[in-house]
């Protein structure tokens, strides 16, 4: 017998997806930094076994949406809550139970199974752990719980050894050589997003957005063109730094990931454009991939 299904991980931001789905599948899909927001898309990461595929969706966190990325960042949520086999929730010991508590009427609602993952139980007591679980089987009374800590790998065994168990019988949906769903081009834009968050602060972060132009493969490297798409002037010479330095360390880091990542070296060109009020420019978002057809 063989089982397959879709299994999709939603929650507030900061709250540890990100890690936990990287813990899940074993790879690092899903680029992760203490800023909220840091996942914008739908990012799908596969587990094989020989009776088995697990395909899990990491999705944006739970948001209220000021603008059109950001709405387009929670359909991919609302999506995701509507066609998985099973859902993860993910909170943890430092959010309030009842942020954005719309979502967790919306899973007492539906018939699809739930776990619900506490994470970062290495940052509290196993005595406030006792009364948070009490909070969340009052909250989600049909949800599995696990506490967890994704980041030190804690009981991530044991969450992945229960989710086989509600996996529906079926053959496989991708190759059993299939990891993501995503291209190389994506990591790497990916890559470089992560470096913006990691490297500015205040508006910047969300106001930028990175493109791959081109992206070439030889046989010893790939040579790789990027845009990093700003909404404002002044924010494409904060991007740059003064005498180009801040893109040159962005730079530094990035092509540093991406020769890890892809394990062949690499030469990374980056420039910057300003692409006035991007994230509330439809066309734009689609080009982005934020908006499917």
């Amino acid at each position: 017998m063989h089982k397959s299904g879709f299994v999709n991980i939603i929650g507030n931001p900061n709250v540890g997806k990100s890690t936990l789905m990287n813990a899940l599948v074993g790879e690092k899909l899903s680029i992760i930094t203490a800023k909220a927001q840091t996942t914008r898309h739908r990012i799908m990461g596969i587990v094989n076994g020989e009776d088995f595929q697990v395909v899990f969706s990491d999705t944006p966190g739970i948001l209220r949406p000021n603008y059109k990325l950001q709405e387009s960042m929670m359909k991919f949520v609302n999506t995701a809550i509507g066609d998985a086999d099973l859902i993860l929730y993910v909170t943890d010991v430092v959010e309030k139970y009842d942020k954005n508590e719309e979502y967790i009427t919306r899973l007492q609602q539906i018939d699809t199974p739930v776990i619900l993952v506490i994470n970062k139980i290495d940052l509290t007591t196993p005595e406030a752990l006792e009364r948070l679980v009490e909070v969340w089987t009052t909250l989600l009374p049909k949800a599995i719980i696990y506490p967890v800590s994704a980041q030190e790998k804690f009981n991530i065994d044991g969450v992945f050894k229960r989710i086989l168990s509600f996996l529906p019988e079926s053959p496989a949906y991708y190759d059993k050589d299939a990891l993501t769903d995503r291209n190389l081009r994506f990591f790497a834009a990916e890559i470089i997003r992560e470096k913006i968050l990691l490297n500015y602060s205040k508006e910047i972060p969300y106001c930028t957005e990175a493109t791959i132009e081109q992206f070439r493969e030889t046989e010893d490297m790939y040579h790789i063109e990027a845009v990093i798409h700003v909404a404002r002037n002044s924010q494409k010479g904060i991007i740059i730094g003064s005498g180009g330095s801040a893109l040159k360390r962005i730079s530094i880091q990035a092509r540093r990931d991406m020769e890890d990542f892809f394990e062949k070296k690499v030469y990374l060109r980056i420039f910057v454009k300003v692409n006035p009020d991007w994230r509330e420019n439809t066309q734009q978002l689609k080009n982005f991939g934020y908006i499917l057809e």
